[in-house]
């Protein structure tokens, strides 16, 4: 097969929450459709229905289930530590067969919080403090799908409440709801987006012309070492050159700034830059951090699993027009 390409992959940093990695040996189609997949079409549980019983707090109805669906809901099985793929656990509630809903496709939390009923048993002073209802408070009936309470250790360890916030109550208030979670994708509705963050940037390449450089004074090469905003450039202290920093690809913006100041040190304007920063066209460095729904690695994971399956499912269609 013709410019038949094998990407390459390799990890920088990996986190629960966090993980960088370098995409390699493809182009910009490939990455821009990695990083929308993981956006987008990921599939991820989410309260997507709250059913009210009782709400006498500051915040009304349609305020406490807007909150209550930007919870990052964690599907994490029994044997597993890790946030992990809910597509094979759960059917999305469109497709299931259920009347309303099922085990299947959906899981139910229960809330039923007051503050004269939890008040008595708070420290003593706290008693004259409101009372933060937060995702604690929420009760599953699925031990394998709970809310996200905090993204890591650093984070519960630095937080003043419990879990994430739902709302704030004082004396006589009291919520109580029923809240269905479904699975869907972020293509529906941003709650359903495991990523807070999904980017990548291309990899600097930088080629410093050693027989321009050579033409110019240690003053102008300094000045051109510190021209550059992204600080990528030192002088080498041994040949007394200029060189590339070692942690360059990770501090290059690829601003003009350097080619701007370059220009008036040439003798001539025709002559070639002393450096040049360009887009490598086929690597990229790619950053994903989780809302806490899923481990990092998973949405990588589950990403590739979702284009794998979208590309069979192409296979099988053209091969159904050849039989037609």
């Amino acid at each position: 097969m013709p410019n038949q390409r094998f990407p390459k992959v390799q990890i920088l940093h990996i986190a629960p929450y966090e993980i960088k990695f370098i995409l390699s040996e493809t182009d910009i189609s490939v990455a821009n459709t990695l990083r929308r997949l993981m956006i987008a079409e990921v599939p991820t549980m989410a309260i997507d229905l709250v059913e009210f019983h009782e709400n006498t707090t500051v915040l009304n109805d349609e305020y406490i289930a807007h909150r209550l669906g930007l919870l990052p809901i964690r599907y994490q099985p029994p044997e597993s530590m890790k946030g992990e793929d809910c597509n094979g656990a759960f059917l999305p509630h469109r497709e299931c067969v259920c009347y309303e809903r099922c085990p299947r496709c959906s899981v139910e939390f229960e809330l039923d919080v007051s503050f004269d009923e939890v008040n008595p048993q708070r420290a003593e002073e706290e008693l004259t403090a409101p009372l933060t209802v937060t995702s604690q408070d929420l009760k599953t009936n699925n031990e394998s799908v709970i809310p996200a309470h905090f993204l890591s250790q650093d984070e519960q360890d630095e937080a003043q409440d419990a879990g994430v916030a739902i709302v704030k109550m004082g004396p006589g208030q009291k919520l109580k709801f029923k809240a269905i979670a479904r699975m869907g994708t972020a293509r529906e509705h941003a709650k359903w987006s495991p990523v807070a963050v999904a980017t990548y940037r291309f990899w600097p390449v930088i080629t410093i012309n050693e027989e321009q450089v050579a033409t110019l004074t240690m003053e102008q090469k300094q000045e051109l070492v510190d021209i550059c905003p992204d600080r990528i450039l030192e002088i080498d202290d041994l040949t007394g050159s200029i060189k590339a920093v070692e942690n360059a690809w990770e501090l290059s913006t690829f601003t003009e700034d350097l080619k701007f100041h370059q220009d008036s040190l040439k003798k001539r304007q025709e002559d070639d830059d002393f450096v040049r920063v360009e887009h490598s066209p086929d690597k990229f460095i790619f950053n994903v951090e989780s809302t806490g729904v899923m481990d990092a690695d998973e949405i990588v994971m589950s990403a590739l699993r979702v284009l794998k399956d979208r590309l069979n499912h192409l296979a099988q269609e053209v091969e159904n027009l050849k039989d037609m």
